[in-house]
C-alpha cells in the first residue's frame, strides 16, 4: 500500500503470523517543481511505483522463503538489482506490446495512415488482453490476483469510511478505478491518437516512436486515471473508463478473510504512517497494483 509519504507491505509468514515493512517515499517531485507538472509527474510516478513494486516483490519472496525460527530476514534489493529487474521488464514490455505490433502491421497490406494507426492500436490491445487471459490459466497467479483483489477491497472500504475488519471489506468491489491494469489499456488506447501525428515511418523511425513516445503516453493515461479516481461520481467519466474496469476482472480474484486481513494489516501501517507525519485525516492511499 502506498500513501503519499510513506509505503508498506504485509506478509504472511510460513508460521501464519504476518510481518510488515514499512519505508519513506523519497520522491523527486517532493524536491524539485518540474516535476510536479502533469504529465511528467505521470512518468515519475509509474518509475516510482515500479521500484516500489519489484522492492515490495522482494519483500515477500525473502519472507517465504524464511525458515521456521529464523529472527531476522534480508528485505532489500541493492540498486542493482532494482535496476536491473526494472530494465528486464520495460524490455519484455516495449518488445511484446510496442514493437511487435508495430512491425506486426507494417507487413500488412494497408495504405492509408489512419487505418495502420488503427489496426496497430487493435493488435496491440488484442496481445494485451490474450497475455493478461494466458497468464491468469496459471495456478500460482491466483493467489497473486486474490491479493491484488484484496488491496482494491481494502482501499475501496477506507475510502467509503467503513470499517476496516475483514467480513466489512469482503463486501466490497473487486475493481478500482486507479488499478495499474485500467492504466496499462488507457497506455495503448491513448497510444493510437498520439502515434497517429507520426504517420507511418520507415521501419527503424516506426521502432523509435514506439519507444521514445512511450514516456510522454504513459504520462497522459496517468493524468486520466487520477482524474478519475478524483471522479468515481461522474457516471459519464465512469462509463467512458468501463473497457478498463472490465479488464480488472482478468487480474483479480475473490481473496479469502486470511488474505483480507494481510492487505488491512498494509493499509493500516500506512494510514498510521501518514498520521504521524501530521497528514491531514482522510488522506487517500493510492494503489497501482
Amino acid at each position: 500500500m502506498r500513501g503519499p509519504s510513506n509505503w508498506a507491505v504485509a506478509v504472511r509468514k510460513p508460521d501464519g503470523q504476518i510481518a510488515e515493512v514499512c519505508r519513506p517515499i523519497e520522491s523527486v517531485m517532493k524536491r524539485h517543481w518540474f516535476f510536479r507538472l502533469p504529465v511528467i509527474r505521470g512518468v515519475i510516478a509509474l518509475g516510482e511505483s515500479l521500484a516500489i513494486g519489484f522492492r515490495a516483490l522482494s519483500i515477500s519472496a525473502q519472507y517465504a522463503a524464511q525458515e521456521e525460527g529464523s529472527e531476522e530476514v534480508e528485505t532489500e534489493l541493492s540498486r542493482g538489482a532494482i535496476f536491473f529487474a526494472f530494465a528486464v521488464a520495460i524490455a519484455f514490455a516495449v518488445l511484446l506490446f510496442k514493437v511487435t505490433p508495430a512491425l506486426i502491421t507494417n507487413w500488412l497490406p494497408i495504405d492509408t495512415t489512419g487505418w495502420f494507426v488503427i489496426v496497430e492500436g487493435l493488435i496491440r490491445v488484442t496481445l494485451f488482453v490474450a497475455y493478461l487471459g494466458l497468464i491468469s490459466l496459471l495456478p500460482d497467479l491466483r493467489r497473486v490476483f486474490q491479493y491484488h483483489a484484496a488491496e482494491h477491497k481494502a482501499i475501496n472500504a477506507y475510502e467509503a469510511g467503513e470499517e476496516l475488519e475483514p467480513q466489512t471489506v469482503q463486501r466490497f468491489s473487486l475493481i478500482h478505478p486507479r488499478c495499474g491494469t485500467a492504466f496499462l489499456l488507457w497506455v495503448m488506447v491513448i497510444a493510437i491518437f498520439v502515434f497517429a501525428f507520426f504517420g507511418r515511418p520507415v521501419w527503424y523511425w516506426l521502432i523509435a516512436t514506439r519507444i521514445l513516445l512511450l514516456p510522454l503516453i504513459a504520462g497522459i493515461a496517468y493524468e486520466l486515471i487520477r482524474f478519475a479516481g478524483k471522479h468515481t461520481d461522474n457516471r459519464i467519466l465512469m462509463t467512458l473508463l468501463a473497457p478498463g474496469l472490465w479488464l480488472q476482472r482478468l487480474t483479480t480474484r475473490e481473496p479469502t478473510l486470511d488474505q483480507l486481513e494481510v492487505s488491512i494489516r498494509a493499509l493500516r501501517e500506512v494510514l498510521a504512517l501518514e498520521a504521524r507525519q501530521d497528514r491531514a485525516e482522510g488522506e487517500r492511499v493510492e494503489v497501482m497494483a
